[in-house]
Parts: structure tokens; C-alpha cells; sequence
């Protein structure tokens, strides 16, 4: 049986990974809004760049989510939390905001 301790830190790291998806997508979905609004101003070349920056954040994003299956693929117990599930939706949605605002873009660049 594990020790508090050891319990703790685990916890304490899982937090620290939902922060860092949460973090990264939230400044994903800025960055696409950001691009969204360069297009209707007509700057589409600034838009792109929003849009690359958005996704890079979103690959950060994943790659802490990733370290969250990797961790329970190996048989760790990675425990559920309403942070976890907050992280989530903001990954989602920022994927979704993100995808919606390149078919806008295209649409304005018509």
C-alpha cells in the first residue's frame, strides 16, 4: 500500500498536468480568436500565424494529456478529478474553436 506521501506527490503531479493542459489549451483558443479577428480586419497573413500559434499550443496541450494515458497505460491509477475533467473540456473546446476559425478564416479570404 502506497504512503500518503508518495499519494501526494502523485496527485500534486496529475494537477500540475491538467494545469498545463488547461494553460496551453486556453492560450490556444485565445490565439485562434486572435486569428479570427486579424481576418475580419482583412490581415490574413497575421491570421495564419494565429492559427500556427494556436495549434502549437494545442500540441503542448496534448502532449500533457499524453502524459496522462502513458501513466495509466503502464498501470498507474490515475485518479479522476473535477480538474482533470475541466482540462478536458478546455482541450476540447479549444480544438473545436480552433477548427471552426480556420473554415471562417477560408470563408473571409473568399
Amino acid at each position: 500500500m502506497q504512503s500518503n506521501n508518495i499519494r501526494k506527490i502523485k496527485e500534486t503531479n496529475v494537477d500540475r498536468i491538467a494545469m498545463g493542459i488547461i494553460a496551453n489549451a486556453g492560450d490556444s483558443r485565445s490565439l485562434s480568436f486572435e486569428a479570427l479577428q486579424a481576418a475580419r480586419e482583412g490581415n490574413f497573413e497575421e491570421a495564419k500565424m494565429k492559427l500556427k500559434e494556436s495549434s502549437e499550443k494545442l500540441i503542448k496541450a496534448h502532449e500533457f494529456q499524453t502524459q496522462l494515458m502513458i501513466r495509466e497505460a503502464e498501470g498507474e491509477e490515475v485518479k479522476s478529478s473535477v480538474l482533470i475533467s475541466h482540462a478536458q473540456d478546455h482541450l476540447m473546446i479549444a480544438i473545436l474553436a480552433r477548427d471552426l476559425i480556420e473554415e471562417m478564416i477560408a470563408l473571409y479570404e473568399r
